[in-house]
């Protein structure tokens, strides 16, 4: 028999905000390559929508010779396909941004992964049948709001070239981790785009619309932009794929130890290819070893490494990461700013004191 007295020690989303909800992950303390449901990061516009389940149906239009309104019974038919894919904000990191940066000041837990099931958007687009102009597939969430910007009601709606849309591993996703997918991040649909930042897994679908030119909504071409410069729009470039990236896990930043064997821990990921090699170093970047790394063929995923230091002086250290890539991508020093603060990369780091 249990005890009742007994206490179960559990990680707890962290709030960065409530109105709307905005949460991230835990990461330090996550301790395996698939999140759950319940510590999955949470990121939103708006409040969530409300929807109707019993008369749900998607459309799809424009630039097709069938245009189609699917029921749930419909698309849950269709042959189904099984992804891992980290889904990390584009945000994720925001708050290590020098100078600082306006927006929400995520630390290192904007992301999360695990297994996604769905119905590959080629599938619903073969259905329809694509006519020769089209350009772009345009997909729209339930999810609106007034922006603080244009001062008008918009959806959250977002695009992708043709080729990212018909790549076999973009998903129209039913299921989490083997479970209906929740509420919370997207039931009954929401796109799964591998390799891509999270602000293309466009959540609670509503329609698709394939179109013949590129679409030009707020949250394509004003937010999810990269304005390298503070006072002007020069050298705007979108933001698409994740950058090589890692993240210590342990020890935690300005954590006590005492002398001896201690593990460095941690996870590291990309958007090309897959991670080769992370490195580490406990000298402030003066030297460097080379962790272990697990599951290195993984494209999609995190990979997880551990690097055994032997700490047997006592001082004040600063221990980094550094990951690398198949496609020969590696963490810079310093991060490429820009002024929303997205796509933050630079070598991870942390101080600890050894005692």
């Amino acid at each position: 028999m249990s005890d009742p007295k007994h206490h179960v020690e559990k990680p707890y989303l962290i709030t960065r905000r409530l109105k709307p909800e905005n949460q991230e992950t835990p990461i330090q303390f996550i301790e395996n390559d698939f999140i759950s449901n319940n510590l999955f990061y949470r990121r939103n516009h708006f409040t969530y929508p409300k929807l109707t389940f019993s008369n749900y149906f998607l459309s799809i239009n424009g630039l097709v010779t069938t245009p189609l309104l699917l029921s749930m019974h419909n698309i849950l038919q269709l042959p189904s396909k099984t992804v891992e894919v980290v889904l990390e904000c584009s945000g994720n990191k925001r708050s290590l941004f020098e100078p600082r940066v306006f927006g929400e000041q995520w630390g290192k837990g904007a992301m999360s992964q695990g297994v996604w099931k769905g119905v590959p958007l080629r599938t619903l687009l073969e259905i329809s049948g694509i006519k020769e102009a089209a350009k772009e597939v345009v997909v729209e969430g339930y999810d609106f709001g007034v922006r603080t910007d244009l001062d008008k009601v918009f959806s959250y709606t977002r695009s992708l070239p043709l080729k990212n849309a018909l790549h076999p591993d973009t998903i129209i996703a039913y299921e989490y981790n083997k479970q209906p997918l929740s509420f919370i991040h997207g039931f009954p649909f929401r796109l799964i785009v591998p390799q891509w930042y999270g602000m293309a897994s466009v959540k609670w679908i509503k329609q698709i619309s394939v179109i013949g030119s590129h679409f030009t909504g707020p949250y394509q071409n004003i937010d999810y932009m990269y304005y390298p410069n503070e006072e002007n729009d020069d050298g705007a470039h979108p933001v698409t794929t994740i950058n090589v990236n890692s993240t210590i896990q342990k020890p935690l930043d300005m954590a006590r130890l005492n002398t001896g064997k201690h593990v460095i821990k941690g996870i590291a990921w990309t958007g090309k290819g897959c991670i080769t090699k992370v490195e580490i170093s406990k000298d402030n970047g003066s030297t460097w070893s080379e962790a272990q790394v697990y599951d290195s063929k993984s494209s999609y995923k995190w990979v997880s490494w551990s690097y055994e230091w032997d700490s047997v002086e006592k001082g004040i250290f600063t221990i980094l990461s550094k990951a690398t890539d198949s496609t020969g991508q590696t963490q810079p020093i310093k991060p490429y700013w820009n002024r929303n603060g997205y796509g933050y990369n630079a070598i991870d780091q942390i101080k600890v004191k050894v005692e």
